[in-house]
């Protein structure tokens, strides 16, 4: 009789943990519900990372047709490049009528292409300076991402755009002979970035941005904002360079990257970057490190893993920066292993330097032609 009473306590017990569990467990999605409907009341940002996924997927699907990888050179993967042109393409757009964002979308394509371009014409020279000289073309790209905000939406867009072509361009390790890729990789991103956008319609409301309203820190310095936030830029792009020359970095790229998008209008709103920076890389990079098996055994299931964080990404962007770059960190992460990258340290590796970058881009807007918001 007494066994009986234990083994009924014993499921008793076990019945109270298992709907202990699954409260806590319906709790945490009707909270994670709940943010993401203050994050994306309307749905509209949720929309918006569906297209930036299914303008990716379409740009890699199309580059790997047979019909077009036959006319690239060997080791070049149009469908990588044209997904990247289209995918940032779309990040940057934020227009709200079909015309005008599939103008934008072809403009911001073409300068990726440009950027890619550049640094494939002169990288050759460079690389000659030895260590660190390829990456000299990435930073001016950094000093364009910063300059070209001058001229609103569409350039701060252009500009972010050279730099991501550049950076395409580096990460493939593209030669003068492979200019051909890049050219047939801008008509397939400009119609993987397009469609999408005609045909998710009005169903998108972007978020309106905050007008460039800054001014210099120290008034002695004739120097507009635009052209201090590209200095700022380079500056620390630059200094990224240099260690890398002396000491070697793992991937430079991803300092010189973090240091070049934590810029911003005034050193106060840059060191605010850097903190969000800082704080999403590092819980989505040990997130995507923990999710290294899944990346070996069941690449599918990581793709789509990494659909599902590109969505976090576009609705978190506009205001919590922090979820945006854990985001993207995690799938930075997680697809560099299901694209056959396994080696931790240096998948960890961006952990760090985005810490490196992010502090040298803070230097920077504290020293280069430091910045302050114009009060009214």
């Amino acid at each position: 009789m007494d066994d009986e009473q234990h083994i009924g306590d014993a499921k008793a017990r076990l019945a109270d943990s298992a709907a202990t569990l699954a409260r806590s467990g319906a709790d945490r999605v009707q909270a994670a519900l709940a943010w993401i409907d203050r994050v994306d009341p309307g749905t509209h940002r949720r929309i918006k990372g569906l297209r930036l996924v299914t303008a990716y997927g379409l740009a890699a699907a199309l580059g790997a047709l047979q019909d077009v990888t036959q006319r690239v050179p060997v080791g070049v993967s149009v469908g990588a490049l044209a997904g990247g042109f289209a995918l940032w393409a779309s990040v940057s757009e934020a227009r709200t009528t079909r015309y005008e964002s599939s103008r934008d979308l072809a403009i911001l394509c073409i300068a990726a292409a440009f950027g890619a371009l550049t640094f494939t014409l002169f990288a050759p020279v460079f690389r000659e300076m030895g260590r660190g000289g390829a990456e000299l073309l990435l930073v001016t790209g950094a000093f364009f991402a910063g300059y070209l905000k001058r001229f609103g939406l569409t350039g701060a867009g252009i500009g972010s755009q050279l730099y991501i072509g550049q950076l395409l361009a580096y990460g493939m390790d593209l030669t003068p002979g492979d200019s051909w890729a890049i050219l047939i990789a801008l008509p397939i991103g400009m119609l993987a970035a397009i469609v999408p956008r005609v045909l998710s319609g009005p169903a998108e409301h972007p978020a309106v941005l905050p007008a460039l309203a800054s001014e210099p820190a120290y008034g002695g310095h004739a120097i507009s904002p635009a052209t201090a936030m590209g200095l700022q830029a380079a500056c620390g792009a630059l200094v990224v360079v240099l260690v890398n020359r002396l000491v070697g970095l793992a991937e430079s790229a991803w300092a010189i990257t973090a240091c070049v998008y934590v810029v911003a209008t005034s050193a106060v709103g840059t060191a605010e970057r850097v903190r969000r920076r800082i704080y999403g890389t590092l819980v989505g990079v040990p997130i995507g490190l923990v999710c290294l098996p899944l990346a070996e055994h069941w690449p599918l299931v990581v793709w789509a893993l990494s659909a599902f964080a590109m969505i976090v990404y576009a609705m978190a962007l506009p205001e919590r920066y922090d979820i945006a770059c854990g985001a993207f960190a995690f799938v930075l992460v997680v697809t560099l292993a299901a694209s056959g990258v396994h080696s931790v340290s240096l998948l960890a590796a961006r952990a760090w330097e985005t810490l490196l970058g992010g502090a040298l881009g803070l230097v920077a807007s504290r020293v280069v032609f430091p910045l302050r918001v114009v009060r009214e």
